[in-house]
């Protein structure tokens, strides 16, 4: 008698990043043989040169700033033998210490997530991955490329990152000219760093290295710093970027940038010249998606090499998946992962609920940061949405003032009819914490009046969102 067995699905997933390791995990979960590749390190650039390090240096500069700004709240400091005479606090940093820890943490978070993926069942493979047609992966697991293996599966999930954009007049040398994943090996504080770029990531370690003490100098090609994020939210960044001596040259655009010696010398289109002691190129970053066999697979690409995926980050393969920054959809590392999770439940016959664009958080770790959710100011002043808008200043809030919380605010976005939230942004310290409720309002549609019936703690930055969605109330 002959015996019929389903035979098990059969999941490659090329790139443990956010999302490849969401999406392993995830098919593990569901029954699946899984196999993840990834040439660096469980985790990818994010856990081991993007976020983890980066948030984890930017806490060391939030922890040196409260020690600055301690003195306004009260906190005397007293050099030794003079106990009667108050003295304002010099920080030090010890940077080869700061870097030797958060490469720790990194390393030890890939290692957790490295080890979550043993437990599960997933098969690991440590080597450069390509695909060979749309149903197998071939994997070099050799450093000098002769020894291969060939990955056969039903479902290919690409997961296979970005790396920082390099321009042929500014290239990195590692040691003075320097992109965001070089920083870390850096042994002491730079005396003057140069800050090629005011996006997010320029102006993240822009606000960390003044914290740490370097003088900087912020490059940017645009009329203020953050151009593609809300317009006050900027606003205030710029003007705390400037009051802690930070140097901003907007409508400026970097041609060139040169070591010379012990120094680097950047040359804006205009004919003027920066000099500093390190440059940080922060212009973007490049799909790695490049001679990996998709096109040859059928996989559709945009011009820039991004992969096209649709809300179910299905390519237009339909047994290959894409997540993160090589794809189309947002460059986030919660949105990869849900992505991830969304492409395995989809492929395999699982309920899917795809993420929609309008109920994404997202943060930018400046001091204050600046968290947003939803529709933005400039689309309900566009009339892309009806919509009506408060924003409430976080001076007035009382635990603000006992925190010494010179600069932010909240604001809220309710649709012009119902007074159903429809977006936000938080600027504070903390926003990344802050954001959660209303990213919560948004995607479960309450209204303000709704929002603005929770019980918020007295005294609490929290409490600024339920007063602007009282402030919001809608007379029926």
């Amino acid at each position: 008698m002959a015996y019929e067995f389903e035979r098990t699905q059969r999941i490659a997933v090329l790139g443990g990043g956010p999302g490849g390791y969401e999406a392993a995990l995830a098919a593990a979960q569901l029954g699946a043989e899984v196999t993840l590749i990834e040439r660096a390190g469980v985790g990818g650039s994010a856990v081991l040169t993007d976020v983890v390090p980066s948030k984890s240096l930017i806490a060391t500069a939030e922890a040196s700033n409260a020690v600055k700004e301690a003195a306004d709240l009260g906190v005397q400091f007293y050099a030794k033998g003079e106990s009667e005479k108050a003295v304002k606090p010099k920080v030090a940093i010890n940077l080869a210490a700061v870097n030797k820890r958060l490469l720790g943490l990194a390393a030890q978070q890939s290692e957790d997530m490295r080890s979550n993926l043993i437990e599960a069942g997933v098969h690991l493979v440590q080597g450069e991955g390509r695909l060979d047609g749309a149903n197998a992966v071939i994997v070099s697991t050799s450093k000098g490329g002769t020894d291969f293996d060939r990955i056969e599966a039903d479902t290919l999930v690409i997961s296979v990152g970005a790396t920082p954009r390099v321009l042929p007049t500014a290239v990195p040398d590692g040691e003075r000219i320097l992109t965001w994943t070089q920083l870390y090996h850096l042994q002491q504080i730079p005396e003057h760093l140069i800050v090629v770029g005011s996006g997010v990531t320029g102006a993240e370690f822009a606000s960390a290295y003044r914290a740490l003490g370097a003088k900087v100098t912020l490059i940017s090609s645009r009329d203020q710093v953050l151009p593609g994020e809300d317009a006050d939210a900027a606003a205030v960044i710029e003007k705390v970027f400037t009051r802690n001596g930070m140097k901003v040259m907007n409508k400026s655009r970097a041609e060139s940038v040169v070591r010379d010696g012990d120094s680097v010398v950047a040359t804006l289109t205009d004919g003027r010249e920066v000099r500093g002691s390190h440059c940080l190129m922060a212009v973007g970053s490049v799909p790695n998606t490049h001679g990996i066999g998709l096109e040859e697979a059928g996989v559709q690409l945009t011009e820039s090499g991004h992969i096209r995926v649709n809300r179910v980050a299905r390519t237009s393969m339909p047994n290959i998946y894409a997540a993160g920054d090589c794809t189309t959809f947002l460059p986030l590392a919660s949105v990869a992962s849900m992505q991830g999770r969304t492409a395995v439940f989809h492929a395999m016959g699982d309920v899917v609920n795809p993420p929609e664009n309008r109920n994404i958080t997202s943060n930018i770790f400046t001091q204050p940061e600046i968290a947003t959710v939803g529709w933005t100011q400039k689309e309900i002043e566009e009339g892309v949405v009806p919509g009506t808008v408060y924003k409430l200043p976080l001076a007035s809030n009382p635990r603000a003032k006992m925190m010494g919380i010179r600069d932010g605010f909240v604001k809220l976005f309710a649709s012009a009819g119902s007074g159903a939230i429809i977006g936000g942004v938080i600027v504070a310290p903390k926003a990344s914490e802050l954001i959660f409720p209303l990213a919560l309002a948004v995607e479960h549609r309450l209204t303000v009046d709704q929002f603005a019936e929770a019980f918020p703690v007295y005294p609490s930055l929290s409490g600024s969102l339920t007063d602007a969605a009282r402030a919001m109330h809608v007379v029926r």
